[in-house]
C-alpha cells in the first residue's frame, strides 16, 4: 500500500482508545507533514483517481479524514475483501472464547451433523487454521474472475457446495486464493457459536469498539458473506486496524487472543510469483521498512496497518491502486516526534479536504437526436448484468433521466449528470446511493457512467443508436464482469 521509507522507528505511547470517537490532531502533531498530505488531494484532483475517502490514523488520533465526491462523510462503503479479514478475526475471537477446541479443529468434526461429498483422508485434515491461511487444498479457483465462487453463489446451499468440493491438495501445502473457503469459515462460526457472523460481530467485535452501524448479508441459510459485502464507515475501518495494531487489546481488555494476533501478522502461506505473505486473512509486507501488514479489497479498498510507526491508513475506493497515495504519505510521515506547527500548510490542507467533497464544475453539450431518442423503451438482448431494457428521458432544459430493468427490479427514474457531474440518487441496486453522469460523445453515441460509489461497482454505458435500434457496450470498472457488447431494439 504505502511502499518503503526510511524513516526513524517510532517511539511507543500509551493507546488512545476511540471508543466513543476519534481524538482528532494536526498531522504536524503527530510527526506528518501537512503540505506533503495536502498534495496528496491535489494529486487526486489532478489525476481524476477514482479514491472515495481516505482516513489517517497516527498515535490514536485522526490526522486526515477525507471523502470524494460523490461519496460522502457518513456513509457506508463496501470492504469488498477486506470482509475476509474480518472474518478471519471472529474466528479468532470465537477459538478464544473455547466456541472451538483450537486452530485445528477439523471441519469435518465442526460439520459433523452434515454429509460430505469426496470425505477422503485429506479432507478430513482439513482445519480451520487452513481456511484462515488459504491453504485449504480444496479444488477451489480464483482464476478465472473467481469462478467458485460464482458456482457457490449459484448453488442451493452454499456451505454444502463447498463442503462437497474435492480436495486438489494436501492441507497446508499450497496456497489457492479462494472466497469460498472464507465463507465456509463464516459458515464454522455460525455452527460453533449458534449465531450469525454478522451477530457475533456485534456483540463481540463491533460493540466494544464503538462500532454502531454495520451491514452484512447472509446467504438463504442465514450465514453472513464470510468473503465479502460487509459495509462500514471507513472510521470504523480505521477501529478495526487500531485493534490489529494493538494486538487485539481494546481498553485493556484482549478482544483478540493475543497469541491468535500474532501469528495472525506472521507468514502462514507463501502466494505463488509473490512478494507478499500471507498471514490469517492479512497480506503481509515483512520486505518494507518498516514492515506493514493489510486487509485487502477489490477496487482499493485497504485497511494498512504499519505498527512501528503506530500508523493506520485506511483507503476505499472505486477501482484504484492505492499505491499510488502511499508515496506521498511516506513524505508526510516525517518524525516520531511533533513537528512545528504549520499554519498555512493547515489551511492548505483543510481546502483540499473541502474541495474533494465538492462536485466538479459543469459543462454540456446535447445533440438534437436526444430529443428523437427520449422515451423510448429500448428492451436488450441477454447481458451477463441481465439488464433487460432501458429508457432514456431528456428534456428540453438539459436535464435527463435513466430507467433501468434489471432482472425483475426496476430501477429508477434516475437523474443523469449530461454537465460532466454526476447526480446521485438514494436506493441504488445495493441499497446504496447511485450516480449517474453521462455525455454525448458524438451526434449519436452517448456514454453513461452508473456508480454505485459504496457498493464499488461502477458501470459503462456506451450506447450508439442506429435508427430503432441501439448498439450496447457493457463493463464494470473493477472486471467484476466481462466487457460485452449487445443490441436493443425500440417497441415505440
Amino acid at each position: 500500500m504505502l511502499g518503503a521509507a526510511g524513516v526513524p522507528v517510532a517511539a511507543a505511547q500509551e493507546p488512545v482508545w476511540p471508543t466513543q470517537g476519534w481524538r482528532t490532531s494536526t498531522p504536524e502533531a503527530q510527526g506528518l507533514d501537512s503540505d506533503a498530505l495536502a498534495e496528496a488531494l491535489d494529486h487526486v484532483r489532478d489525476h481524476g483517481t477514482r479514491i472515495h475517502s481516505l482516513t489517517i490514523v497516527r498515535n490514536g488520533h485522526i490526522v486526515l479524514d477525507a471523502y470524494f465526491w460523490p461519496f460522502q462523510n457518513g456513509q457506508v462503503h463496501d470492504l469488498a475483501s477486506v470482509t475476509k479479514s474480518v472474518t478471519t478475526t471472529l474466528a479468532g475471537i470465537a477459538v478464544g472464547q473455547g466456541a472451538f477446541t483450537g486452530m485445528s479443529q477439523t471441519l469435518a468434526s465442526i460439520f459433523d451433523a452434515r454429509s460430505m461429498a469426496h470425505l477422503d483422508e485429506r479432507k478430513r485434515r482439513l482445519t480451520l487454521q487452513h481456511l484462515m491461511s488459504m491453504t485449504a487444498g480444496l479444488d477451489c479457483h480464483a482464476e478465472p474472475a473467481e469462478a467458485t465462487l460464482w458456482q457457490m453463489r449459484n448453488s442451493q446451499d452454499w456451505t454444502q457446495f463447498m463442503l462437497d468440493l474435492p480436495m486438489r491438495d494436501e492441507p497446508g501445502s499450497r496456497f489457492e486464493y479462494c472466497s469460498g473457503g472464507m465463507h465456509l469459515l463464516s459458515g464454522a462460526i455460525t455452527r460453533a457459536t449458534g449465531v450469525s457472523a454478522s451477530e457475533f460481530a456485534r456483540r463481540e467485535l463491533f460493540a466494544p469498539l464503538g462500532i454502531g452501524h454495520a451491514e452484512w448479508p447472509a446467504d438463504a441459510q442465514g450465514i453472513s458473506f464470510g468473503w465479502g459485502d460487509l459495509r462500514l464507515q471507513p472510521r470504523d475501518m480505521a477501529k478495526l486496524g487500531y485493534l490489529w495494531l494493538n494486538n487485539g487489546r481494546w481498553e485493556g481488555r484482549q478482544i483478540v487472543p493475543k497469541d491468535w494476533m500474532e501469528a495472525a501478522v506472521q507468514p502462514q502461506a507463501q502466494p505463488p510469483n509473490s512478494r507478499q505473505q500471507y498471514g490469517y486473512g492479512l497480506w503481509l509486507h515483512a520486505d518494507r521498512q518498516p514492515p506493514e501488514f493489510e486487509a485487502v479489497g477489490r477496487g482499493g479498498q485497504r485497511i494498512a496497518v504499519v505498527p512501528d510507526k503506530g500508523l493506520v491508513v485506511v483507503f476505499t475506493g472505486g477501482s484504484f491502486e492505492p499505491g499510488e497515495i502511499g508515496p506521498f504519505i511516506w513524505r508526510a510521515l516525517k518524525s516520531d516526534r511533533p513537528l512545528p506547527e504549520n499554519p498555512a500548510g493547515a489551511a492548505r490542507l483543510a481546502a483540499a479536504v473541502s474541495a474533494a467533497a465538492l462536485p466538479p464544475r459543469p459543462a454540456a453539450f446535447v445533440p438534437a437526436l436526444a430529443q428523437r431518442v427520449s422515451g423510448r423503451h429500448y428492451r436488450l438482448e441477454a447481458n451477463p448484468l441481465d439488464l433487460k431494457s432501458l429508457v432514456l428521458r431528456f428534456q428540453r432544459s438539459g436535464s435527463a433521466e435513466l430507467e433501468l430493468q434489471i432482472g425483475d427490479r426496476r430501477d429508477g427514474p434516475r437523474p443523469i449528470g449530461l454537465d460532466g457531474v454526476a447526480r446521485v440518487s438514494a436506493g441504488g441496486p445495493s441499497g446504496l446511493p447511485v450516480a449517474v453522469s453521462g455525455a454525448w460523445l458524438s451526434e449519436d453515441r452517448l456514454r453513461i457512467d452508473y456508480d454505485e460509489v459504496g457498493a464499488i461497482n461502477a458501470y459503462r454505458i456506451l450506447l450508439r443508436f442506429t435508427g430503432k435500434d441501439v448498439e450496447v457496450s457493457l463493463s464494470e470498472r473493477t472486471q467484476l464482469i466481462p466487457q460485452t457488447r449487445f443490441r436493443g431494439r425500440s417497441s415505440r
